[in-house]
């Protein structure tokens, strides 16, 4: 890999100017993490919203709502207006959360506890190596986005298969991918970081959508070691 920064943009860009972005990106993954939480504890601490959710149609809703949201932020984001970009990613926050709620009821508190923290070391561990490098990781996130497309197309198969040293092998192979996209997306929210110099609305709805991505890595990053060391109920 080349060791010499890839955008010719990120010598421009002053200490102090990527330090602000990278708080914003962060305090919206922060705060989408938590608003995840709070909705699958409530419905965890709920029979009548589980059963409302898990019981009943809803459940695609719950379960195919977050996923299209992922897309409209994505294709539409620098079409809209600041304000509904930050909604979009606040209801998808909450929405995540409400399928999320099944976790509580199939592994035990303590285990994702547990979980959970050694997610947001290694995920931490992979940000600041993004943050850091001054390697060029394009060619890494083209190899890591073909090996997600491997790993969707493993876990269609294994829904029909049923195989247990699959799904072992997918959940490895999953925390792999995941860690290194984050010092991936990382590395290349860096360099966005001249939006700072673009305006006020633009540097906001780039910082949603960077989030965006950092939050995907994270949640996959926990759900697949959740699968590898979680103690189910």
């Amino acid at each position: 890999m080349n060791m010499q920064p890839h955008n010719a943009f990120s010598q421009a860009i002053s200490a102090d100017a990527i330090r602000t972005y990278i708080q914003r990106v962060y305090a919206w993954m922060v705060g989408g993490l938590l608003l995840t939480t709070a909705s699958a504890a409530l419905v965890a601490s709920s029979d009548t919203l589980q059963a409302a959710i898990f019981g009943t149609p809803l459940v695609w809703v719950v379960m195919l709502a977050p996923i299209a949201m992922v897309f409209f932020l994505s294709a539409r984001i620098d079409r809209m207006q600041p304000s509904t970009a930050a909604g979009t990613f606040i209801a998808y926050a909450l929405t995540n959360g409400l399928s999320f709620g099944s976790i509580f009821l199939v592994y035990e508190l303590g285990s994702i506890f547990q979980v959970f923290l050694i997610a947001a070391g290694m995920y931490t561990a992979a940000a600041v190596f993004g943050y850091t490098t001054k390697r060029d990781l394009t060619g890494m996130g083209s190899f890591l986005f073909m090996g997600l497309i491997g790993l969707i197309i493993a876990s269609v198969v294994n829904i029909f298969l049923g195989s247990g040293v699959l799904e072992f092998a997918v959940s490895v192979i999953g925390v792999l991918i995941f860690t290194g996209l984050t010092a991936y997306e990382m590395n290349k929210i860096k360099e966005q970081a001249i939006v700072m110099y673009a305006g006020e609305g633009l540097a906001h709805k780039r910082a949603i959508i960077g989030a965006l991505s950092l939050y995907l890595n994270f949640i996959n990053l926990f759900l697949y070691l959740l699968r590898l060391f979680g103690n189910r109920d």
